[in-house]
């Protein structure tokens, strides 16, 4: 039984983990895109002073959005951490009932 509540926790910080590393790699993948769209602005033919504002409105987008999907992720990584402590104190106390009534 104590294997299961293992695994089971294993389990679940195996979620927490990948939903972690996920929005990490959002993160990754919208700081890659502004990084884009702002070279593209930097090389459409405008005033620099335009282009650089632009730019960074456009990183300062993508660092907000990134922020976020970490937050929502973090969130989820701390609900499943929670459901899993819970889980594994109801396991606890139902095992030391058990052994506590064939003592």
């Amino acid at each position: 039984m104590s294997e299961k509540i293992a695994d089971s926790v294993e389990a679940i910080e195996a979620r927490a983990e990948g939903i972690l590393e996920e929005a990490r790699n959002t993160a990754n993948e919208i700081v890659v895109k502004a990084k884009e769209e702002a070279k593209a602005a930097l090389s459409a033919p405008m005033p620099l002073d335009d282009a650089r504002a632009e730019c960074d409105r456009i990183v300062s987008k993508a660092r907000k959005e990134a922020d976020e999907a970490i937050k929502v992720s973090e969130k989820k990584a701390a609900e499943v951490t929670a459901a899993a402590e819970k889980k594994l104190e109801e396991t606890i106390k139902l095992v030391a009932s058990i052994v506590a009534g064939r003592s």
